[in-house]
């Protein structure tokens, strides 16, 4: 009887081994994290950036279009859009707009863009908004809107620096 329940045992323990080895070989293993890591992750660069999991951040994107005042004071529109442009990269140089550009004609009116950086507000933006003399003179005016992209949108930059000729 003894000799029995020792054959019992042994063969229990055999098939306790043998469905744990199929059980490892081929399944039941620890859950894989399903998401596609990035082999070329910098984090050091995400962080400096403000990039989320996704490598993106939040910016204002802004829409400029022509402004109320249709005044013909030929001083007055060349002052303020020079301000206009001084702003421009002072913005720049603050790390607050990373993208500014004009539009040709449309039927819209729209002028030009800026996407606005490192804003923690729409409120911010909007008074960040008023230190342009264009605007402030009523020469432009914008729509602003909530944009996400890319984090590494700044990073063209200083390669835009590079390739200019004549500074406008």
């Amino acid at each position: 009887m003894k000799m029995l329940k020792d054959i019992i045992k042994m063969k229990n323990l055999f098939l306790l081994i043998l469905l744990l080895t199929i059980n490892l070989t081929f399944g039941q293993s620890a859950p894989k994290d399903e998401t596609i890591a990035n082999p070329n992750y910098d984090g050091i660069l995400a962080e400096k950036l403000g990039g989320d999991d996704y490598g993106m951040k939040s910016y204002f994107l802004v829409i400029l279009k022509t402004g109320t005042n249709t005044t013909t004071d030929k001083e007055l529109i060349s002052k303020s859009f020079r301000g206009h442009m001084d702003n421009i990269n002072q913005l720049v140089d603050r790390g607050k707009l990373i993208v500014a550009g004009p539009l040709s004609k449309n039927e819209h009116n729209y002028r030009g863009i800026f996407i606005l950086s490192n804003i923690e507000s729409l409120e911010k933006a909007n008074a960040l908004l008023q230190t342009d003399p264009a605007i402030k003179n009523g020469l432009l005016n914008y729509d602003i809107f909530t944009w996400y992209g890319s984090a590494a949108l700044p990073e063209y930059l200083p390669f835009s620096d590079k390739i200019w000729k004549l500074k406008p």
